[in-house]
This record gives C-alpha cells, structure tokens and sequence, in this order.
C-alpha cells in the first residue's frame, strides 16, 4: 500500500470545541488536538465514524458529523447524538469525487446511455457529481435545451451541471447563456467528434473568446488538419491502429497553439480536455495564467499500440490513446502539478456500433464507474499519492469551475463523501457496469482499492456496490453565477 501513513504531522483542525487527532510519526500513533469553544448542543443527521479521514490538512483518524446535508463538524465525535451513524473503520473518507466530462446521450441517443443509468453508474464508482456535454440531438445550445435537461436530470443519482455548446450561431449570446442556473460553462469543439457541434476556424472562435466571461472548455483538435489527413485511411478494412495516425500529434498541438493565442488576446480562462501529447504538456506549462489542464485515466493506463492490439475499435476514443511516450509525460504532468482535473470523457457506444469496423466505428468508451477504481490502483502503485488523488477529483473542479459549497470536506461544505476501501482487491467486470451498452474497456483487469460508500449532501446513495433509494440529484451552484445570498442556503439532506 503507498501513501498511508504520513512521516511529517499534518496539522488538523475540528469544528469548535472538538478533539480532533492528528497521525503522528508512527502508524497508529495519533495526536490529539483540541480547539476551546463551545460546541453546537444540536445532534447531527449522521455521524461517520472510526475512518481516516483525507482532505486539504492532511490524514487524521476522525469522525464525519452531517447536518442538514452540509459537513458541521470532523473530530471526535463518539459522544455526540446522531440519528445515523456509519462505521468507517480501516476505510478512508475522502472529498467526493467530480467528474467534470461526461457524455450521458441524452436526449436523443438514449440507446447508449441516459441521465439515470448514466449517473447510477457515476454513484456505484463513488462519483458525487458530473458536469455534462452538450452534444446530444438535440444540442444543448440555447435557454430551452438547458432546461429540458435539467427538467429530465430530476431522474439522476447525483449531483450535477450542463456544459452550453458553443456554435457560430449563438456565440454572441453566450455570456448570457454561460450563466444560466445548472450550467457549468461553454463547450467548444475545435475539432470534429460524436454529434454536430464544431466552431472550425479562428473567426468564429475569436468571437466566442471575445463574448464569455466564465471558464469555458475546449475540445482541441484542429479540424482542418483532421480533414486533410483523413484521406489517410481507407474507407473500410482499416485498423483501429491508425486512429492516432489520422488525429495526429500535430492536429492537437495546432488547435491548441490556436486556442492559447486567442485566449491570451481576450485575457479569458480555458480549460483545455483531455490533453494527449507531450507537446501541449510542454506549451500549456507556459500559459498557467490562462489555461487549466484535464487528463483521463484512459489515457494515464492505456497505451498504442498494445490498446489497439488487444481492444480495436473499443479503444478508439478522440483525441486517441497515443504510445508510451506521451503517456509518461502525462504522467509527469500529474505529479509536477501541470494537471488541474482529472476526469473521465465517458462517452459510450454500443457493441454493434464498434464492431461496425474502423473507420466506421465511433469514438468513445465509457469511464465514470472505473475512474475511483482506476485511479486508487495507480495510487497503491505508487504512481500518484491519495492527496494528489484529491487534488484532481474535488479541489480540482473546485478552483477551476469556482463550484460553490463542493469539492471541499470542510465543515460548512456539502457533506459529499467518497469512501473507499484502499486494500480491496476487485476484478473490473463488464457485468458489473450500469451503462446501458454493458461494457468496459477495463473487462478483467484487477485492481487495488475501491469505492464502498458514497454520499450526497449527507446522503447514502451507494453501499457496498448498491443503489441505496432513489434518484436525488440536484443541479450543482457555481460562485460567479449565484444571483443573491439566498442561492447559498444550507443544503437538505433530501
């Protein structure tokens, strides 16, 4: 196991009035510390408790108390009346994890994915919240889309947020549109994938640049490199082999070199996704004024051409899953701090749609319940530390998105709990996925560490791999678009 015990003492803070430990020198030889004020009489909702608890101070053997779906207190709390409680012990209780790039189909491709099976997938990985793409049929692109999806998102497990897609169309009326309720900001696609959206050329993108106001992401392959370059590949017959051949390294380097240009000119903030190349590692490290980073775990634990070799067309994804290379510089990324968000593109197709044949075959493999599971692997590997983990999958989407009242387990925050069981030992299994296409491209890979548990705004959603009640979602709040103090009320725990 790596990373468990802390040689340097942390310091830790409780909720007022609160014995709180702090791990020590030694495994399981903690510190106690205490702050002098007089606690809150009231009792809590639920009291997790016995875990290790993992966020912004450090590793401390402490208890979690919830009320009214907000965290209210994390110290030592075996005295205090609850209405709940949860035995934590040997699990550790961590910020819950975002992920910040979903593709859920829907509307109108319900037959790969939709907002409940979607989501309950999201709950079952210990996934507390998703911010998802506007590329359905129709395109999330206006006031009317947004709200149809949030009216459909009633049916979904967790907590999230809608991406408005950018087109030429509505550029000018994207900073009216970027603050909607239930919006997490403007997508663009530079360069062709699943679905219609595209913005193509500098003219139009310069006009999205000039017009938001907010953070906006950005799928960066250059599409008119893209174009020539597919007559690269046969029509049919070809191998998946080819798909980082045709969407090149020099297609995402041009797109993002294009971006970074026109962002600086505007003085706006971009978040480049699913960054591929060690190049643009290399170029976004020169423009952390302007620009935030997002890695996958596809792209951090699958390589060409042993992907391809094994997977085919179900490891065809855009931008592609490129050599050993690019994958260690992704990783080096990770852990020198160029990564700002670590998210998983989940983005489903069917089996009979890729075993249509490449190139015929879409892009895209689904990702929400596996990145936990993933990613505590590459934890216990030594790859990446449990806090940098964090970092990625709360505090990440915390900074970068301005989210209000999430990705932090503070006192005062939304009691939103990731936790997980380090030492587990689990077989990825399709059989196991709530996707509605049934597959991984993870089948049969055994990991360590898992999720057990998660919560939401105080809530059990997910227990020991089930589904616990029904669906309670509710859209996520971002810190530029609240509209008066009475948007930041405490949360309920319904």
């Amino acid at each position: 196991m790596v990373g468990i015990c802390r040689k340097r003492v942390s310091q830790w803070v409780s909720a007022p009035g609160v014995v709180a430990h702090k791990v020590g020198p030694h495994c399981g030889a903690p510190a106690t510390a205490t702050v002098s004020a007089m606690p809150d009489p009231r009792p809590f909702d639920l009291v997790i408790h016995g875990g290790t608890v993992v966020n912004h101070a450090g590793r401390a053997h402490a208890d979690v108390g919830v009320r009214n779906g907000r965290i209210a207190a994390i110290g030592d709390l075996g005295q205090s009346p609850a209405a709940s409680r949860i035995n934590a012990s040997g699990l550790h209780v961590l910020p819950g994890v975002i992920d910040t790039q979903v593709h859920f189909r829907e509307p109108g491709m319900e037959h790969k994915e939709d907002l409940q099976s979607g989501s309950a997938g999201a709950a079952l990985g210990g996934v507390v919240g998703v911010f998802e793409m506007p590329n359905t049929k129709p395109a999330t692109i206006d006031a009317a889309a947004l709200a149809d999806k949030l009216h459909r998102a009633k049916r979904m497990w967790t907590d999230h947020a809608f991406y408005m897609g950018g087109t030429p169309g509505n550029a000018t009326q994207l900073a009216e549109l970027e603050r909607l309720p239930g919006c997490c900001g403007v997508k663009v696609f530079m360069g062709s994938s699943t679905g219609s959206l595209l913005i193509a050329d500098d003219a139009d993108l310069d006009r999205v640049l000039a017009t938001i106001t907010r953070r906006a992401a950005f799928h960066s392959e250059d599409e008119a490199r893209l174009r020539e370059r597919r007559k690269l590949i046969p029509e049919s017959g070809a191998s998946a082999h080819l798909h980082p051949e045709w969407r090149d390294v020099e297609s995402a380097l041009r797109s993002t070199r294009r971006l970074l240009t026109l962002a600086a000119k505007h003085r706006r903030r971009v978040h480049v996704l699913h960054v591929t190349t060690a190049e643009e590692i290399d170029l976004l490290r020169l423009h952390r004024d302007i620009a935030t980073v997002e890695v996958l775990p596809n792209h951090l634990t699958l390589f060409a051409p042993d992907c391809y070799d094994r997977l085919g067309t179900y490891a065809q994804m855009n931008p592609p899953v490129r050599d050993a290379r690019h994958r260690a510089a992704l990783w080096a990324a990770i852990n020198d701090g160029t990564v700002d968000i670590l998210a998983t593109d989940h983005a489903p197709h069917t089996r009979a749609e890729k075993d249509a044949g490449y190139p015929a075959s879409p892009s895209g493999m689904p990702g929400v319940q596996t990145l936990v599971p993933l990613m505590l692997d590459h934890v216990n590997a030594g790859r990446l530390t449990l806090e940098r983990f964090i970092d990625l999958t709360s505090a990440g989407p915390l900074r970068t998105f301005g989210l209000a009242h999430k990705g932090r387990l503070a006192a005062g925050y939304d009691a939103d709990l990731t936790i997980v069981d380090l030492g587990a030992k689990r077989v990825i299994r399709d059989q196991d996925m709530a996707s509605r296409v049934g597959w991984t491209p993870f089948n049969g890979m055994t990991v360590t560490g898992w999720p057990v548990m998660t919560v939401i705004r105080g809530n059990v959603v997910m227990r020991d791999g089930a589904l616990i009640g029904a669906p309670l979602g509710k859209p996520m709040q971002f810190t530029e678009c609240l509209a008066s103090a009475d948007a930041v009320a405490p949360a309920t725990a319904g």
